[in-house]
This record gives structure tokens, C-alpha cells and sequence, in this order.
């Protein structure tokens, strides 16, 4: 399976047949808890000496499948499913960092993020420090002793800047620090994160790679490809406090973070993902290929049209020819740009809102990725909590509306727009 493509991988990664008594579907375990041969094969699962199942916050049958399945399409040494791309974040950052530690992140972050790294981790004592990402030297630039981590979107949402991943990695190399990047626009269809330097890759599982609404989930991906013993990481090297005095990166050397993340994070922090939420997600997976090509052929396809529109002020989509992203999109990102297309309306904050208010196709609610298209005006929801200049810094104008474009036919995609746009 190492060797086999993507859309090989997205249908049998993970999956022992000769496990599940013959099923070619992958079985539900909708189980909590398992039963132990004896006593002494209990006490070996918890001291980590022998594989298997204890209690489904920590792993399940059916997690296991997704969790292999995620990271053999990274390419990555391992996978832990969360309860949401949020718990995904937060679960990654919480099992590296502690209380006085520092994070330099890219400014052009999903609101929900940007207010975590704002305002949630300072009350423990994390601060965050957000650049221009487009500069990739900043972040080398706003370095500190205590800096443990950088962190960007390889897709901002909804600014739409595709960065320079090659480059950013670079300067967290030199800085002696991991980089975690946000996969959850591009999916592993059309972006492996870990292939040009990054160590962490997060998905919100809940968007396109489970493509239809039904199941919220996250991942942490651990490319298996940083330094754990630098020296500035002790938690890593000397016994833990937190798993009976394990030494994580001398008994288990590269996967020791994710490792850390199942055996201390899932455990303490409980944001486990549901194994019927996994069951879901991966059907989803199992079609991402051929869905996420259509969604960015359609979503190209629509900013077109829309940049021939007189209601129109401005388009943003990385595959347009116009987008100052459009040469790194086409380094990163040759198999598609995704399905996000973000435009300005002539008569700004009102007319957004009214167009958002009045399509029919396009739903109008809170997510990314789903097959259906779905429109929202960021400024009044997703992004409502931030300040108008904070607003700005992640690319969300007072006029700005974000479309999730779905796999319907484009005509209809364009005929619902002008509705909407009459009504302005």
C-alpha cells in the first residue's frame, strides 16, 4: 500500500480484511470499552508493551482505519482522529506547549483560530505573535527564546493566500521549530504538506474530506520528520510526569509527538473523535480524489464568470490568472486550487448581506467543503468576533462574500448568483 496512489490508498489504507471477518466495508466498532484477556494483558496496553484496544478516547477499530487511512495519504508515520478540526488545533498545541511558551503564526488564519491564538491560549500563558506570511522571513523574524511553534493555513480561509511552504519550513528549520500546517482548503487530494518541509498537518476532517455535512472530526498528522531531541523540547526527552516516567523520544524516536498526543492528549484532554463520526468521514474519504477536482474545475470555472460581472468588484481564487498567489498555486497546487472563491460586491457590508440572503442553490450556513454549495458574508458571522483591522489582516473585508463551491452543474451556480444579485 506504501506505493499506491492516492485514490488507492483513499479506499484501502488501514483495512485488514482478514481482521474483520472478510467485510469489504469498513466495520462500525460503536464500541466504549474492550475486554481484556486477563490482568496481565490489561496492565501490558496501559504500560505500552503490547498493541490493542483499551477504552475509545484513546483508540477504537474504526478510528484506526481513518487514522491509517489519513496518514498513509500524507505520507506521514502517523495519525490521531479529534472530535473536530478545532480539538484538532487545540489537542496538537496543548500536548507540545506549556504555560510561558510562544507561538508565531501566519495572520491570515480561519476567524475561530485567530480567536483561539488571541484570546483562549493567552489565558494559559501562550502568547502568539501573527505576521505577514507572504514574507516568510518574518517568521524567523519574530522568534523568541520561547518559541516552540509555527503555525500557518497552506489555504488561509477565506483570504485565500497560498504560501510558500518550501520557504516557511526553511526558516522553522533554522529556528529549530515545528511547523503545523493547517491542510484542512486543500485536502491531502491536492496538497501533502509534509513533501515540502512541514512536520504537522491538520484537516478538519468535517469539510471537504468528509464532503456532505453529516460528521464533525479533525486529525493531527505527524510527518514523523522533526527533531525531537534538539533541546528544546524536554518533555520529549526526559521521563514524563504525565505516562509513568516514559521517555518518549528514546523509546519511540520520530513518532514520539504523536504518540504524546493519543497516550496524554487524547486521554487528558478527551476531545476523542466518534467512532460513528469516523465511520461517516470515511465514505467521505473514499471519493475525495474525483471531489475535489470537480469542486475546484467548478470553482474556477465560477470566479470567471463572476470577474465578468458588473455587480462585481473584485475576485479572489487562487487559479485565476489575475491572483498574486496564482504562480505559487501553480507550484503547490497543480491538481486544483479547491472550491473556495471569495469576491466583493458594489455597496459593500448591505449588499453582501443580501445576496447571502436571497440564492436558493447556494445554502446559506456556517462550513466549508460540503458537495452543496454554501455562501456566507464573513463579516457579520465568521469572522463578527474580531475587530474590523483583524478582519482585515485574515482577508475578510466589510464587502466580502465567501462561496463553497459544491458539484452542481455551474449554470445553475451562475443563475442562482444573478437571482441574488437583482435583489441589490
Amino acid at each position: 500500500m506504501e506505493n499506491s496512489k492516492l485514490s488507492t490508498k483513499a479506499l484501502h489504507a488501514g483495512h485488514d480484511t482478514n481482521l474483520t471477518q472478510g467485510t469489504r466495508a469498513v466495520p462500525l466498532y460503536q464500541s466504549t470499552s474492550y475486554v481484556f484477556n486477563n490482568s496481565d494483558h490489561a496492565a501490558n496496553l496501559f504500560a505500552l508493551t503490547e498493541p490493542g484496544y483499551i477504552y475509545t478516547r484513546l483508540n477504537n477499530p474504526t478510528n484506526d482505519v481513518l487514522e491509517k487511512r489519513l496518514a498513509a495519504m500524507d505520507n506521514a508515520i502517523g495519525a490521531v482522529a479529534t472530535a473536530g478540526g478545532t480539538a484538532a488545533i487545540s489537542t496538537a498545541i496543548l500536548t507540545l506547549l506549556k504555560s510561558g511558551d510562544h507561538i508565531v503564526a501566519s495572520n491570515s488564519l480561519y476567524g475561530g483560530t485567530y480567536n483561539m491564538f488571541n484570546v483562549m491560549l493567552p489565558r494559559m500563558n501562550i502568547k502568539t505573535t501573527f505576521v505577514d506570511p507572504n514574507k516568510p522571513k518574518n517568521f524567523s523574524k519574530a522568534c523568541k527564546k520561547n518559541t516552540k511553534l509555527f503555525f500557518i493555513e497552506s489555504i488561509g480561509n477565506p483570504k485565500l493566500d497560498v504560501l510558500d511552504l518550501e520557504s516557511i519550513s526553511s526558516e522553522a528549520e533554522k529556528s529549530s521549530v515545528p511547523l503545523m500546517v493547517d491542510n484542512t482548503v486543500a485536502t491531502p487530494a491536492l496538497l501533502n504538506p509534509i513533501r515540502y518541509g512541514a512536520n504537522i498537518v491538520i484537516y478538519s476532517l468535517t469539510k471537504f474530506i468528509n464532503g456532505n455535512g453529516t460528521a464533525l472530526g479533525g486529525a493531527i498528522i505527524d510527518g514523523g520528520n522533526f527533531d525531537w531531541s534538539n533541546g528544546k523540547f524536554p518533555e520529549f526527552t526526559e521521563p514524563s510526569a504525565g505516562y509513568h516516567g516514559l521517555k518518549y523520544y528514546e523509546a519511540l524516536g520520530p513518532a514520539a509527538y504523536i504518540a504524546k498526543v493519543r497516550v496524554e492528549g487524547l486521554r487528558d484532554l478527551g476531545a476523542a473523535i466518534s467512532p460513528f463520526n469516523s465511520f461517516q468521514i470515511i465514505q467521505g474519504l473514499e471519493t475525495l480524489e474525483i471531489r475535489m477536482k470537480k469542486h475546484s474545475e467548478n470553482a474556477l470555472d465560477l470566479a470567471k464568470w463572476l470577474d465578468s460581472r458588473d455587480e462585481v468588484n473584485w475576485v479572489n481564487y487562487p487559479g485565476l490568472k489575475s491572483s498574486k498567489f496564482n504562480s505559487l498555486a501553480k507550484k503547490y497546487l497543480p491538481k486544483g486550487q479547491s472550491g473556495l472563491v471569495t469576491f466583493g460586491v458594489r455597496g459593500g457590508y448591505d449588499s453582501a448581506k443580501k445576496i447571502a440572503d436571497n440564492t436558493k442553490v447556494f445554502s446559506l450556513l456556517a462550513n466549508i467543503g460540503d458537495s452543496k454549495s454554501l455562501i456566507i458574508h464573513p463579516a457579520s458571522t465568521t469572522h463578527s468576533q474580531l475587530s474590523e483591522d483583524e478582519q482585515l489582516s485574515t482577508g475578510v473585508s466589510q464587502d466580502l462574500i465567501r462561496l463553497s463551491v459544491g458539484l452542481e452543474d455551474i449554470n445553475d451556480l451562475k443563475n442562482d448568483l444573478i437571482f441574488a444579485f437583482e435583489k441589490i
